[in-house]
């Protein structure tokens, strides 16, 4: 399957939370989706990775998990956002330390153009597929994980062949985690 009828979103933390450590942040938020009227149909394992900011912060953990929803992109992302504020995300700074990073990477192809910087702020156009996407191994990975077959809506590269069009050392640190 291409993923073409899917939606994925990636899922990040590196800090506690009332849930516990980052990983039990993720199954929690995961088992909240319902909830929102979110249907989990698989999820990737879980990784643990260098934060990308440019100062000292806790690694975090990743995943990608396949969902299903009626609601469309827009609507899903700020979706989205009510469950990440749930668990205490505040937006303030890009790339500050998070208890929970729940992004819209791909919605059963759709194609938004909008940028990555206003995709993350309230309000502002949704940019789809996620514009990270392609230069992320730690969303590339569990990606890969729970969608081996999928393709950039956009360029139609692989995920295997974007992993492999990472830089080297790209994922080198990252480590997906026991259990």
């Amino acid at each position: 399957m291409s993923g073409r009828l899917e939606i994925f979103v990636a899922l990040g933390a590196n800090l506690s939370t009332v849930h516990g450590g980052p990983a039990d942040t993720l199954r929690s938020a995961l088992q909240a989706m319902p909830s929102f009227g979110l249907r989990v149909v698989r999820c990737a394992p879980f990784y643990r990775t260098p934060a990308l900011a440019s100062y000292i912060q806790p690694d975090y953990v990743n995943s990608v998990a396949v969902i299903e929803s009626a609601e469309p992109p827009e609507s899903l992302l700020n979706t989205l956002h009510r469950i990440e504020a749930l668990f205490g995300r505040v937006r303030r700074e890009r790339w500050a330390p998070r208890p929970l990073d729940l992004d819209l990477l791909d919605f059963r192809g759709v194609v938004l153009p909008g940028t990555e910087k206003a995709s993350g702020q309230a309000g502002a156009p949704i940019a789809l597929p996620h514009p990270g996407i392609s230069g992320r191994g730690f969303v590339l990975l569990p990606l890969r994980d729970v969608a081996p077959q999928w393709c950039h809506p956009v360029t139609g590269e692989s995920v295997e062949r974007l992993i492999a069009a990472l830089p080297p050392g790209e994922c080198a640190a990252i480590r997906r985690i026991a259990g």
